[in-house]
């Protein structure tokens, strides 16, 4: 009779293990697996170093190899049945798949014998973007009249086969067309592996979708004829495996390139050009000029610990934080101006609403007071989002990203940096040390989220504390200790804009430098503003992806730019 060891401390359930003693098993079931119990063999268990011990408290008893117990030996005859059911189960399943498989490559092999040609007789096809709706380049099938022979091209989004037809839904970043393949299209080797992605060129005829069917715009291409451009890849490679739905974030930011293709993230992109075209539009009406200021500079303007610096040809410089300072010198020659333009940010914070890189969309007035800057900034921000929304297309996407999205109305809900301050007093909304908010606190991202969504409306924020804002800020003149200043707070997002009147004065301004302990030297062309003429005036930053994701109800930030930069991630 063979014995076959089992140690339940040191063997092993793997190729290491063969029954032998110095090379046991651990488990009864791998076992009874390898050595089938019809054979007779004799288990032998033990458990070298957990084992009991002999009654004079001698260890070397657990070295000894006993017979299983009867018990032990019912539990793995029972787990070794159900082992031995799921194999032959998955047997039998190998051999109908190779079967299916064998069936399929002849099937396909088959398919590469059948070979399409264009039908010359047809019409000539005209090129069309996926889109395209104007009657006098497309006709849809009238009856027995055809319809427009056209020639499109695209990338598969979706693919649907049935027993004689196969539908093929393009995607050409304008729109999306259902395309029907029957008859030997169907057939061909081209049209059985046919993967997502792929970039395909079809002709067919234009037909009006079937009663009780659906497609885009309510429209179908009957294909003709077709030839593959760019094969995707399928299989473990497929791009619904790249980017699962179910992914981690990291994965889909690996994946960037790819994720765009999706219908979210590619309409948050559309909705984004149309956004900064509306703000260019806007600034247009109320006679701004855009101008272009550098991105390396040698000066701060949001404090120096978020500065990215790096070497100018031996000098000290820096990414810019805002174009700000150089907008103001726009001002006497130019009157007031406006830029779109990157900003950067060494902040090291995972928020959701944070990026070291973002496009910030800066303004600067002139002659204006404080109460004008406010009345700009609601003109301005439902300007934009009626601009917006008058485009029918851009309109359906943000329905479809936001469905409860409501363009804000005048006026915004005014409300001053004290009074929020007793505001989240009262609701018992604490500080970042968990304490209540007291005068001078920097009202946190949570509190200010909380607050805002709890109001529910667009909030102007204004009058912060001089020692919590920036050192180029006007003082209001009623109140020394507080600031012309204003943040615009939307809900679900929080701060959107950043804005303040500017401080004329000379001296004031040099003791602003002194005050913050930033040496005045880098900053005389700024300065001189107030040295050569100075005037009333003010501005904002708006962050642009803040912007989108207040409009497009997204979770962060990082989904409102094309490639997001933010700390531990600058690729792809």
């Amino acid at each position: 009779m063979t014995s076959i060891y089992i140690d339940e401390d040191v063997g092993h359930d793997d190729d290491s293990a063969t029954g032998s003693e110095s090379a046991p098993y651990k488990t009864l079931l791998r076992a009874m697996i390898q050595h089938d119990p019809k054979n007779s063999p004799s288990y032998l268990t033990r458990k070298s170093r957990t084992g009991p011990v002999s009654e004079d408290g001698d260890p070397s008893a657990r070295l000894e190899w006993k017979p299983a117990t009867k018990s032990a030996m019912k539990k793995a005859t029972n787990l070794l049945d159900q082992h031995k059911k799921k194999a032959a189960k998955a047997n039998d399943l190998a051999i109908r798949e190779k079967e299916e498989a064998d069936k399929r490559q002849k099937v396909l092999e088959e398919a590469k014998k059948v070979i399409i040609k264009e039908n010359e007789s047809l019409p000539k096809p005209i090129k069309i973007r996926l889109d395209e709706t104007d009657p006098a380049k497309v006709k849809l099938r009238d009856g027995n009249t055809p319809g427009t022979r056209v020639r499109v091209m695209g990338r598969v989004h979706r693919l649907r086969s049935q027993k004689d037809v196969t539908f093929v839904e393009l995607y050409d970043g304008y729109g999306m067309l259902q395309c029907v393949f029957t008859g030997d299209l169907v057939r061909t080797y081209a049209a059985m592996t046919m993967t997502l992605e792929t970039a395909i060129c079809i002709h067919g005829e234009m037909r009006p979708v079937p009663p009780q069917q659906h497609a885009e715009l309510n429209r179908e291409l009957h294909a003709d004829y077709f030839t593959i451009i760019g094969k995707a890849a399928g299989d473990k490679e497929a791009i619904t495996t790249r980017v699962a739905p179910d992914a981690d974030p990291q994965t889909l930011y690996d994946n960037r390139h790819l994720t765009l293709r999706g219908k979210t993230s590619s309409s948050v992109m559309k909705v984004r050009a149309a956004v900064l075209r509306a703000f260019r539009q806007t600034y247009v009406e109320t006679r701004l000029i855009e101008v272009t200021p550098p991105s390396m500079v040698q000066t701060q303007v949001e404090g120096g610990s978020t500065l990215f610096s790096f070497d100018y040809y031996g000098e000290p410089a820096y990414l810019t934080q805002s174009s700000q300072l150089y907008l103001e010198t726009c001002l006497p020659s130019l009157g007031d101006v406006f830029c779109v333009a990157p900003s950067f940010r060494a902040e090291k914070s995972l928020t959701r609403r944070h990026l070291s890189e973002y496009t910030h969309i800066e303004a600067e007035l002139d002659w204006i007071s404080f109460d004008d800057l406010l009345d700009h900034l609601e003109t301005l921000i439902c300007r934009v989002i009626e601009i917006t929304l008058s485009d029918p297309y851009i309109a359906k996407l943000v329905k479809e990203l936001n469905p409860t999205f409501k363009p804000p109305t005048r006026p915004f809900k005014r409300m001053k940096y004290s009074d929020a301050i007793l505001w989240l007093r009262d609701n018992n909304i604490p500080n970042e040390d968990g304490k209540p908010h007291a005068p001078g606190d920097d009202i946190a991202e949570a509190a200010e989220r909380k607050m805002t969504d709890t109001l529910n409306v667009p909030i102007l924020l204004t009058h912060f504390p001089v020692e919590i804002k920036a050192f180029y800020m006007q003082k209001d003149p009623a109140d020394r200790s507080v600031t012309e200043s204003v943040d615009v707070l939307m809900p679900n997002v929080g701060e959107i804009v950043g804005g303040s009147m500017r401080m004329t004065d000379w001296q004031e301004l040099m003791d602003a430098y002194k005050r913050e302990g930033i040496p005045s030297e880098p900053y005389y062309w700024y300065t001189e503003q107030r040295k050569y003429g100075t005037t009333p005036h003010g501005g904002y930053g708006l962050g642009l992806e803040r912007f989108l994701a207040w409009l497009c109800n997204r979770h962060t930030v990082r989904e409102c730019c094309l490639y997001p930069r933010f700390m531990g991630r600058c690729t792809p």
